[in-house]
């Protein structure tokens, strides 16, 4: 890109895994990277990776589930071309043994934290006619046992992306969502399974059991960031970006359970429709 096409775009949850390796990717591909996280004191592996890759980025703080927090973080801004919607957390536990807080709290990271962005961002992604990239999951299409707070925040971003992007669409700007299946990172040591969770599941321990292990085996062959990464960066430039992308082969065959439609161009057809 040359000085006067740089693009701008804003990405959160950049101080580990998806968010930091599509943070260096973007930059390295030309883009001005506004790298944003909760805590700036956890911005050493992202520094050094921009550092190894010799890129330069614009570190802020965004704790996603504080409108003032997302409000500073963007005043100020004359420019922004895109955004990438990564900050997120992992969570396991069955409705029983925990508490609607526990479920309102990973709906504030995982859902609402998406809106209280997108709904900032909006107003200059239509002044340049920009996109929305939100990194979902493949449990925002297939609900998954121990997961039930999770997925239903993931569900709720699907529904949300899949119902915006026809309106924003009419003022030029794309929403996309993108899941990843299994992805070797941070977020299952973030997911909130510790030692004695066993000890402390009673009745649901067997199926619990289970669960950890199907999980674990599956956290063996994971995706890298970086290949993830690298689809985010190739939406971000691609000329007409799909509202639907998996990031693998495990993905695409999972997901593909349940979903037809897998770039989600039927939906977008029909529901354009409705407001064209």
């Amino acid at each position: 890109m040359t000085e006067m096409s740089v693009k701008t775009v804003l990405i959160t949850g950049t101080s580990s895994g998806i968010g930091l390796a599509t943070a260096v990717a973007a930059a390295r591909s030309g883009w001005h990277v506004i790298a944003t996280m909760r805590d700036t004191a956890r911005a050493g592996a992202l520094e050094a990776a921009a550092k190894e890759a010799g890129v330069s980025l614009d570190v802020r703080v965004l704790d996603v589930t504080d409108p003032a927090s997302v409000e500073a973080c963007l005043t100020g801004l004359d420019q922004l071309d895109a955004l990438v919607n990564n900050a997120g957390a992992g969570h396991v536990g069955t409705l029983e043994q925990e508490s609607v807080q526990d479920v309102r709290a990973v709906m504030e990271v995982n859902f609402f934290g998406v809106l209280h962005v997108t709904k900032a961002a909006l107003p200059l992604l239509r002044a340049s006619k920009g996109r929305v990239l939100t990194v979902t999951s493949v449990g925002g299409v297939v609900g998954q046992p121990f997961n039930e707070a999770y997925c239903a925040a993931k569900f709720a971003v699907e529904g949300f992306m899949e119902s915006l992007a026809p309106v924003v669409a009419t003022t030029g700007v794309s929403v996309s969502v993108v899941e990843p299946g299994a992805v070797a990172s941070e977020f299952v040591s973030n997911a909130g399974v510790t030692d004695n969770v066993l000890e402390q599941a009673g009745p649901y321990a067997p199926a619990l059991s289970a669960y950890l292990e199907r999980t674990r085996n599956a956290f063996a062959s994971a995706q890298t960031p970086q290949d993830v990464a690298v689809q985010l960066v190739d939406l971000l430039a691609a000329d007409q970006p799909a509202f639907r992308v998996l990031t693998s082969d495990t993905a695409r065959g999972f997901a593909g359970t349940k979903l037809k439609d897998l770039d989600g161009a039927a939906v977008q057809t029909l529901t354009t429709a409705w407001v064209s």
